[in-house]
C-alpha cells in the first residue's frame, strides 16, 4: 500500500506546491519559508480545511488565511497566494485587490479552469490599475473537490444545495437548470481526474442523472485528450502511483437506485458521529454541559462550551476504528486507558523513587537502576501526552454518541432496519415501535417507516397505510417525506424492482459482558452488542459486478464510455474483459458514511485492490430526510 499514492496525497501534494509559489520548494537565503498571505473564497476554504491544519500553513509561511469577500487591510510587502474560484464577483473582487494595491505580489489560483473572457477582465484590471507586474502568476488548478480520506471525496460542502439530491429531483427543474447541475458535478470530476492523473472508463446505469453525467464527461475528457498542445493527461503523470498499469473503472450511480441506505440507523462508529452529532469536513463540534452551578439565583445548569474535535488520519485510535461497531469502540477506548493509566502510575513510581532521601547503598544501586528507566519514560512523554489527548478526545466524542443511542433506542432502530432490509421475520410489530413514546425521535420512527415503505415488496393497502400514516402523525412525524417516496416508488416500480439487501441479519451477542467492568467510563448497560455480519449494499453489488466483470441483470444494461476511443461509439459491451484493480464510485445525488463503509470492508478481501467512494454532497439521515420533506410538500 505504501507505494500507492492515495487522492488525498495528491491533492495536499497540489495544494503544497500551490503554496509554494506553483514551484517544489520556495525558501529565503536563510532557509526559511518566504511569508505569504493566504486568499480563498468559502469553496477554497473547504478544500484546504480538511487536508491542512494551521500549523502546516504557518509551516509553509502563511501568516494570515482570509476570505477574499471579508474586509482586508493592505499588506504592501508581502505576496499574497489567491485560491479561488473563477467566478463574477470573485473575480470583481479580485480586480478590485488590485486596483488597492493591497499586496506586493499576486499569485492567483483558480480551483476550476477561468474562462478566457473573465482572464481578459483580470488583464484589464491590472493594466487599469498599473499592476501588471504584480500579477507574477496564474493557474489552473483543477483542485475543485473536496478529499475526506485517503478513498473518499465528495464535490461540495457549504454550497451543496447546488449539487444536491433536491435540486437534481425537483419536479419543476427545467432543462437549463438541469444542464447547470450536471456540468457543476462533470467539472469537479474532471477535477478530480486531472489531480488523479488517470483517464478511466466509464460505466453507468440507464434513463438517470448519472447517465446524464457520464455523457458529459465522457465529451469533456475526450476535448481535452484530443487537444494534443493543452491536454492535461500526458504521460508523465500516469506513469507515477497507483494507475500506472490498468485505467481505473468510474462506476456512476444515481442515488434513487437506493434510498433506503442514506435513511438507515448505523452501528459503525464514523457513520454513527455523522449520524448524531454535528460531523462535517472531518471535524465534530460537541456542546458539553459542565453539571450546575450553584448562584445566588440557585441551582441552575452552567452555561454550554462548544469544543470541537478534528477527527483526522493521523489519529490511529480513529484509523482503527472508524469502521468498528459501537460496542468495540466503547471497550477499545476503555483498553487504551487503562495501559495509558499503567505507562502514567509507571512514571509517577519512577519520579518518587527519584526523589529518594538518604544515602544508603541499596538507594543508589536502585537510582542508577531507574536512571535509565526515568530517561526512557521522560522521552516518552510528548507520546503519552498525545495518548491522552486522543483518549480524551475519543472519550468525549463516544459518550456523546452513547447519550444518543441510549435515549432513541438507536441500538433497536438499528436491528429492526436490518430485518427489514434482509426481509427477516420480524418479532415485533412496526405499529409498537411507531407508537413507543420512549423508542427515538420522531424523525427515528419516520427513517424507519421509510425504510420499510421502500424495502417492502407489496404497498401496504390504503386501510393499513391510514392505520401507519395515524400513528405517525400522533408520534408527531411530519408526513412530506412519506408522499415523495410514494411519488419515487411508483415510479421505480415502473423502472425496476426496489434493490435488494441481500438476507443476512446482525447477530445480538447478548448485553456486554467485558466493559461492564467497574471502572469502566462506559456504562453501557442495556444496549444490545449487535455484530455486524458484511453484506453488500446496492451500490457495493453494483460495483462488484462491474469490476469483476460478472454478468447480471442487474448490471448488464450499463452503458460504456471510453473517452480515450477516437470515435465516441457508446455501446454496453465492454471492450475490456479484464477485471479492474482500480474503481471509483460515484454517486450522483450524495452519499453517506454507511455506504463508503461498506465498499472498505468489500475490499478488505480483495487483495491488490483499490476502490474510491465519491459523491455529489455527503449527508447524514437527518439532513436527507429534510429534502425529502421539501420535495414531498410540491
Amino acid at each position: 500500500m505504501a507505494a500507492v499514492a492515495s487522492i488525498r496525497e495528491r491533492q495536499t501534494v497540489a495544494l503544497k506546491r500551490m503554496l509554494n509559489f506553483n514551484v517544489p520548494h520556495v525558501k529565503n537565503s536563510t532557509g526559511e519559508p518566504v511569508w505569504k498571505v493566504l486568499i480563498y473564497d468559502r469553496f477554497g476554504q473547504d478544500v484546504i480545511s480538511p487536508l491542512l491544519s494551521v500549523k502546516e500553513l504557518r509551516d509553509m509561511g502563511i501568516t494570515l488565511h482570509l476570505l477574499l469577500h471579508s474586509d482586508r487591510d493592505p499588506i504592501p510587502d508581502v505576496p499574497a497566494v489567491y485560491f479561488v474560484m473563477p467566478t463574477e464577483e470573485n473575480i470583481d473582487r479580485m480586480c478590485q485587490d488590485l486596483r488597492n494595491q493591497l499586496y506586493e505580489s499576486y499569485y492567483l489560483n483558480f480551483i476550476s479552469a477561468i474562462s478566457r473572457s473573465k482572464l481578459e477582465d483580470i488583464a484589464n484590471a491590472a493594466l487599469a490599475a498599473s499592476a501588471v507586474t504584480q500579477v507574477a502568476k496564474v493557474f489552473d488548478q483543477y483542485l475543485n473537490f473536496i478529499t475526506l480520506e485517503d478513498d473518499m471525496f465528495i464535490l461540495c460542502n457549504q454550497n451543496k444545495e447546488l449539487v444536491s439530491y433536491r435540486a437534481i429531483n425537483r419536479p419543476d427543474i427545467t432543462d437549463t437548470e438541469m444542464e447547470t447541475v450536471m456540468d457543476t458535478i462533470v467539472d469537479s470530476l474532471f477535477c478530480f481526474f486531472v489531480t488523479l492523473g488517470a483517464v478511466p472508463i466509464i460505466r453507468c446505469s440507464r434513463g438517470t442523472a448519472a447517465e446524464m453525467v457520464a455523457v458529459k464527461l465522457d465529451k469533456k475528457l475526450r476535448e481535452n485528450l484530443r487537444d494534443a498542445r493543452n491536454s492535461l493527461f500526458t504521460g508523465d503523470t500516469l506513469g507515477a502511483g497507483q494507475f500506472s498499469f490498468q485505467r481505473p473503472l468510474l462506476v456512476l450511480v444515481d442515488r434513487n437506485i437506493d434510498l433506503a441506505t442514506p435513511l438507515h440507523h448505523t452501528w459503525t462508529y464514523q457513520a454513527l458521529v455523522h449520524d448524531v452529532l454535528d460531523f462535517h469536513l472531518n471535524r465534530v463540534n460537541l456542546e458539553e454541559s459542565s453539571g450546575v452551578e450553584n448562584s445566588p439565583a440557585g441551582a441552575r445548569p452552567k452555561r454550554k462550551n462548544k469544543k470541537s474535535y478534528d477527527l483526522t488520519p493521523v489519529d490511529k485510535f480513529w484509523q482503527k476504528h472508524k469502521g468498528s461497531p459501537f460496542p468495540e469502540v466503547a471497550e477499545s477506548v476503555q483498553q487504551e486507558l487503562e495501559s495509558y493509566r499503567a505507562q502514567e502510575d509507571e512514571v509517577k513510581r519512577l519520579k518518587s523513587i527519584m526523589g529518594l532521601e538518604g544515602e544508603d547503598e541499596g538507594a543508589i544501586s536502585m537510582l542508577s537502576d531507574n536512571t535509565a528507566k526515568l530517561t526512557s519514560a521522560v522521552s516518552s512523554l510528548p507520546e503519552l501526552l498525545e495518548k491522552k489527548r486522543l483518549i480524551d478526545l475519543h472519550t468525549n466524542v463516544a459518550t456523546a454518541v452513547l447519550e444518543h443511542i441510549k435515549a432513541r433506542k438507536l441500538d433497536i432502530y438499528f436491528e429492526y432496519e436490518e430485518k427489514i432490509m434482509s426481509k427477516t421475520t420480524l418479532d415485533k410489530s412496526l405499529l409498537d415501535i411507531i407508537s413507543d413514546p420512549d423508542a427515538g425521535t420522531p424523525e427515528d420512527k419516520m427513517r424507519l417507516f421509510l425504510i420499510y415503505y421502500i424495502s417492502t415488496q407489496q404497498v401496504p393497502s390504503e386501510a393499513d397505510l391510514e392505520q401507519y400514516k395515524k400513528a405517525l402523525t400522533d408520534a408527531g412525524c411530519n408526513l412530506n417525506p412519506l408522499q415523495y417516496i410514494k411519488q419515487w416508488k411508483a415510479i421505480a416500480k415502473m423502472a425496476s424492482a426496489p434493490a435488494s439487501y441481500g438476507n443476512t441479519t446482525t447477530k445480538p451477542m447478548g448485553l456486554l459482558s467485558r466493559v461492564m467492568n467497574t471502572g469502566s467510563q462506559f456504562v453501557v448497560e442495556g444496549v444490545k452488542n449487535l455484530v455486524l455480519k458484511q453484506q453488500n449494499l446496492p451500490v457495493t453489488r453494483i460495483l462488484d459486478n462491474l469490476m469483476e466483470m460478472k454478468s447480471n441483470p442487474e448490471t448488464d444494461d450499463y452503458r460504456y464510455f471510453d473517452p480515450k476511443m477516437l470515435r465516441g461509439n457508446d455501446s454496453s459491451i465492454p471492450r475490456n474483459k479484464n477485471p479492474f484493480q482500480e474503481a471509483i464510485v460515484f454517486v450522483v445525488g450524495g452519499g453517506n458514511y454507511i455506504e463508503y463503509q461498506n465498499l472498505v470492508d468489500y475490499i478488505k478481501g480483495k487483495q491488490g485492490k483499490h476502490i474510491l467512494y465519491g459523491c455529489s454532497e455527503l449527508f447524514n439521515a437527518t439532513q436527507f430526510i429534510k429534502q425529502l420533506s421539501q420535495l414531498g410538500q410540491k
